[in-house]
């Protein structure tokens, strides 16, 4: 019994020395397809310091997240807008306090194809585009092309806070292509002429063109400043304060080393 107590004080010694910590455990985490890309490196990586954590990830949007911890089917949430206030509702009738933890900034921007000759509009102009009160690219100083607004489906987090943001409430037009993803809308921009759409910062790449807003482009300093007109915080929501390996993961999400993974993903970080 000595000898398997001296193992063990070892293994403690030799596991605290090289900084791994031991959770037997496994948690579930869904929601928001701009946060996931954070969620999923966070998750490899951690699980590479910390082998005996087993985190499965899974998108959906932040409506299907913030719907999974209210009916305990998940450990964190991932959503990139507020939770509501009808969510907050139903969540004390479940007896269940959603915790919000901010761990990192994002830039929703505009992209349209790499072809179109607009490389700035306002966000009035954008709310008339989005809205219907303006269908050619001529009604904003471009092309005579006809406008395709591609637009996230009502799950999504981004489209909410893009809905709050630019179009103050009012609906999409009707005849806007709903996508299920950010990498679908870029998807369908860049082969689409005439199309325009909105991602999270992290998933612009060189197959669209990216416009200024208001004068501002998005970038990590504007987001981080409050300046880009488009601004908003990407959250990871527990029942109530974190405990065990949820509380260690968001903590590794929200420290140095989470940080620049969620820069390195093309976000903006907290520090």
């Amino acid at each position: 019994m000595r000898s398997i107590g001296k193992v063990f004080l070892l293994a403690s010694f030799i596991i605290c020395s090289f900084g791994f910590k031991v959770f037997a455990e496994s948690i579930t985490i869904k929601g928001s397809t701009t946060v996931l890309p954070i969620a999923q490196a966070c998750a490899e990586e951690y699980m590479n310091r910390n082998p005996q954590a087993d985190i499965s990830v899974q998108g959906g949007g932040s409506s299907v997240g913030i719907a999974a911890i209210l009916d305990g089917t998940t450990d964190i949430a991932d959503a990139s807008r507020e939770i509501k206030d009808k969510e907050l509702d139903k969540a004390a009738s479940y007896g269940i306090k959603p915790k919000a933890h901010v761990v990192a900034m994002d830039g929703i921007v505009l992209i349209v194809h790499p072809k179109n000759n607009i490389s700035e509009l306002s966000k009035a102009q954008l709310k008339d585009i989005f809205t219907g009160k303006v269908s050619f690219w001529s009604g904003v100083s471009g092309s005579s092309n006809k406008i395709v607004p591609i637009s996230r489906d009502s799950s999504s987090g981004t489209f909410e806070a893009f809905n709050k943001l630019v179009l103050d409430g009012a609906k999409v037009r009707p005849d806007a292509l709903l996508q299920a993803s950010n990498q679908a809308v870029v998807s369908v921009v860049s082969r689409t002429p005439g199309a325009i759409g909105y991602v999270g910062l992290g998933y612009v790449n060189s197959s669209v063109k990216t416009l200024v807003v208001d004068s501002v482009k998005a970038t990590k300093e504007t987001v981080l400043s409050g300046e880009y007109p488009v601004s908003r915080p990407l959250f990871m929501y527990t029942n109530g304060s974190p405990k065990g390996l949820v509380k260690d993961f968001i903590e590794f999400v929200k420290g140095k080393d989470g940080q620049a993974i969620a820069e390195r993903e093309g976000f903006v970080g907290l520090r």
